[in-house]
């Protein structure tokens, strides 16, 4: 697939970080080799090579790309938990968009490889928590302080409880698809417990009638 402005050499490290990202998904970081990645993005390996240093270098490239798809879940949050959305039920379709993204198969796949890696190569792991996971807590605690300012949810600590909302949308789901090796939840489950997870923010976060 082209994107408009995209430059030639811009296109070919595109292609090799999605090859690099099906390959290491499929035989993990140690089972892939340069080889195999150039063969998947139709390149030579010298061409590889000449765009990425070495595999650590496009493994670290890989991790950091799947980082950056917080990036639409972020504008998200700004759109559904304006004053106008959250009595809608804008919190609702957040969490909704928000386990079906983080609870994608190959996202979980490889979130354990770089759990696997985390000892040799901990600024990754860092890095990718850093730029995804951190940015989506850090937008959430700002846009929980815009609407505890209108009135609208009542907390002293807007990041807790950006924590509490992803613990409980998160914890249960998350950790059983990691230590189980896959999601076995349908989209229909994975929405019911994002209701009730919301349910159960509300009903800790929630302005409560008189």
């Amino acid at each position: 697939m082209k994107i408009d402005g995209e430059t030639r050499s811009a296109r070919k490290d595109r292609e090799i970080i999605q090859a690099a990202t099906a390959a290491f998904i499929a035989k993990g970081y140690d089972g892939t080799s340069m080889e195999e990645i150039a063969t998947r993005a139709g390149a030579s390996k010298q061409t590889v090579y000449k765009h990425f240093t070495d595999k650590e270098t496009l493994f670290g490239e890989v991790v950091l790309s799947t980082a950056t798809q917080a990036n639409d879940i972020i504008e998200s949050v700004t759109t559904l938990l304006s004053e106008a959305k959250f009595m809608e039920g804008g919190l609702r379709q957040l969490a909704r968009r928000l386990i079906a993204v983080l609870m994608d198969e190959e996202l979980l796949k490889l979130r354990r490889l770089i759990i696997a890696n985390a000892d040799r190569m901990p600024q990754l792991g860092r890095s990718w928590y850093e730029k995804g996971f951190e940015r989506m807590l850090g937008s959430m605690a700002s846009c929980f302080q815009k609407l505890t300012s209108r009135g609208l949810i009542q907390t002293s600590d807007p990041h807790l409880a950006a924590s509490h909302f992803f613990g409980m949308l998160l914890w249960i789901p998350m950790n059983e698809a990691m230590f189980t090796g896959s999601n076995r939840r349908s989209k229909a489950e994975l929405e019911r417990h994002a209701d009730a997870s919301v349910e159960a923010f509300l009903a800790a976060y929630g302005i409560q009638p008189k």
